[in-house]
């Protein structure tokens, strides 16, 4: 893993958390998202070379909605850049890792993602994040 590519925070409503952490960073965010697939969509800030990612829900039954229910606002993951996401979701697994999701999907930020079981990992659900390259 090459570094912490962000940290995801779960929120109940973007807009008023973006104004939040617009005064808490001191920029406004750069980027807002949906991700279809996973009923979320996102706002991103930069803060110096780190990457803070907000996750709302867009429909009831998405995975942020349930980590909301049943554990309120707050950090829901810590994502790591990797170059090779399939490598490194095999290296993972030969290390005895839970993987969520074997094959990567497409996430946000032209990423490539896959999810790491949080009871492996302390109690932290680890992200995968791999750069898409345009060929």
């Amino acid at each position: 893993m090459d570094k912490i590519e962000h940290i995801g925070i779960a929120v109940k409503d973007l807009k008023a958390s973006n104004t939040l952490f617009e005064k808490l960073l001191g920029v406004p965010h750069y980027k807002t998202e949906e991700v279809v697939s996973e009923g979320v969509r996102t706002s991103f800030f930069r803060s110096g070379p780190n990457k803070i990612e907000l996750l709302e829900a867009t429909n009831p039954d998405s995975p942020i909605a349930k980590y909301l229910e049943k554990k309120g606002e707050g950090i829901h993951h810590v994502a790591f850049s990797v170059e090779d996401i399939v490598s490194e979701i095999d290296r993972l697994k030969g290390e005895g890792f839970v993987v969520l999701n074997e094959i990567p999907k497409k996430g946000a930020d032209n990423k490539l993602v896959a999810f790491l079981h949080p009871k492996g990992t302390n109690g932290v659900l680890v992200e995968l994040c791999q750069e898409i390259k345009e060929s």
